[in-house]
């Protein structure tokens, strides 16, 4: 177990190197925009395409844990339409508590399966993402369209055309429709596609912690903390859970209980900016979750790892 907390700890140390280099002006704010831009157009795209092209999808684990993934968000997103009565928070706060409990950040989950579950583990991962990619863009877009501040709505051919555009799912797409095809190695490709995703995890790590902000954890700390238990504690399970009634294999099963212990994403706090969410707020349950995340995301593995 040793050697499994010394393989996720450097995922979490370069989360902490990059709210350092932010917090200490090391880099300029104008400069962290373009690298994030890098990391999800080009690098993330890079790395996730041959480790979805050359993985063995043919066992126990890729659907149930796919399904888990779709499943859970949508009962959790079910859960909390139902009790947004109940919740004395405004429209905009309310669209950050949605997607504080729906939402995951796989520039930290990719990482931590790696150290973890290898190739393989990355393989399964990878089909989590296009499975769950649309279903929380969509959920997440409708409520902000409804209770954002920015009440326009969006039109079903404008959130089609934003999945096209994003480019983790179409990497995810494009690497299961080679795979699925059977399309041979390109030696010349491959090299190229290696060298620009060995640099995807650790910069996108360094961004995820360049972008944590704790300005709003202390002054609004029970509606983040509510959210941050849902997140890292309830939805692990949940995943679990509706792994093992898929028939999920014991990597499935881990996969899934990890994917729901993942934190909050940071494309929630960029949507919540565009379409009138409480984007403090937002970046308040990021900054929670990540922190809680370096505590959730071990332990579970250890759970796993003794059974």
């Amino acid at each position: 177990m040793g050697g499994l907390v010394l393989g996720i700890a450097p995922v979490f140390v370069l989360i902490a190197l990059g709210y350092g280099l932010r917090k200490s002006d090391f880099l300029p704010d104008a400069a962290w925009r373009p690298i994030e831009k890098l990391s999800i157009n080009i690098l993330y795209p890079g790395f996730l395409i041959p480790a979805i092209w050359h993985a063995d999808l043919s066992g126990d684990s890729a659907g149930p844990a796919g399904g888990a993934a779709v499943v859970s968000v949508i009962i959790v997103a079910a859960l909390a339409l139902a009790a947004k009565p109940l919740i004395r928070l405004d429209g905009p706060a309310y669209t950050s508590v949605f997607q504080g409990v729906i939402r995951w950040n796989s520039f930290v989950f990719l990482p931590v399966v790696q150290a973890a579950f290898g190739p393989q583990g990355l393989a399964v991962a990878a089909v989590m993402i296009a499975c769950i990619i649309p279903v929380t863009n969509i959920a997440c877009v409708a409520v902000l369209a409804r209770w954002g501040d920015d009440q326009r709505g969006v039109s079903p051919i404008a959130l089609l055309t934003a999945m096209l555009k994003n480019p983790i799912l179409m990497a995810c797409l494009i690497g299961l429709v080679l795979n699925f095809a059977g399309a041979p190695d390109f030696p010349v490709l491959s090299r190229i596609l290696e060298l620009i995703g060995g640099a995807a995890l650790p910069l996108g790590l360094i961004v995820a912690g360049a972008g944590l902000s704790f300005a709003e954890v202390a002054r609004r700390r029970i509606t983040v903390a509510g959210v941050s238990v849902v997140k890292l504690l309830v939805m692990p399970f949940l995943m679990w859970g509706v792994c093992r009634l898929l028939g999920g294999d014991q990597l499935a099963q881990a996969l899934a209980m990890l994917c729901g212990a993942t934190p909050g994403a940071a494309a929630s706090y960029m949507l919540a900016r565009q379409m009138g969410g409480d984007a403090p707020l937002m970046a308040g349950v990021i900054a929670l979750t990540t922190v809680g995340g370096a505590i959730t995301m071990p332990l579970f593995l250890a759970l796993f790892h003794l059974a």
